[in-house]
């Protein structure tokens, strides 16, 4: 069994924004079949990776003008900072703790930032793009 099966659609219809969020969701995957030896270089790997999202992100609200910006970047640095304090735990050898979030905060929140605050901005940009002169 995997955290997040493909038959789950969470696209949001922005190329990028899709493409990110299927590598978080294969990077995810890994790691719930991950040993314990292999679990912290992958979850360095997811972090990395989310990072990087959320910039590309961020820069998309800027150059869009997307009215949620603040907030949205705002739940970028509290997942950023809950990211911090699992690995902190996991570089101690506390796996345990690391698993637990891969498989129980994790999910639960992407489903939800997707389905919410991704999908808002992914709309937002198609409208910025269908406007006159754009």
């Amino acid at each position: 069994m995997t955290i997040f099966e493909t038959t789950i659609p969470l696209s949001v219809g922005d190329e990028l924004i899709d493409t990110d969020h299927g590598v978080f969701i294969d990077l995810v995957n890994q790691l719930d079949k991950a040993n314990n030896t292999d679990f912290p270089g992958l979850f360095q790997r997811l972090y990395e990776h989310t990072e990087e999202h959320f910039e590309r992100e961020n820069q998309l609200m800027a150059q869009c003008g997307f009215p949620a910006e603040t907030e949205h970047k705002g739940e970028h640095q509290r997942v950023l900072g809950e990211f911090k304090q699992f690995k902190t735990r996991i570089d101690k050898g506390l796996i345990p703790f690391g698993r637990a979030f891969v498989k129980e905060r994790l999910p639960q929140w992407f489903l939800l930032h997707v389905t919410t605050m991704d999908s808002a901005l992914s709309a937002h940009i198609k409208i910025q793009q269908e406007l006159p002169g754009e």
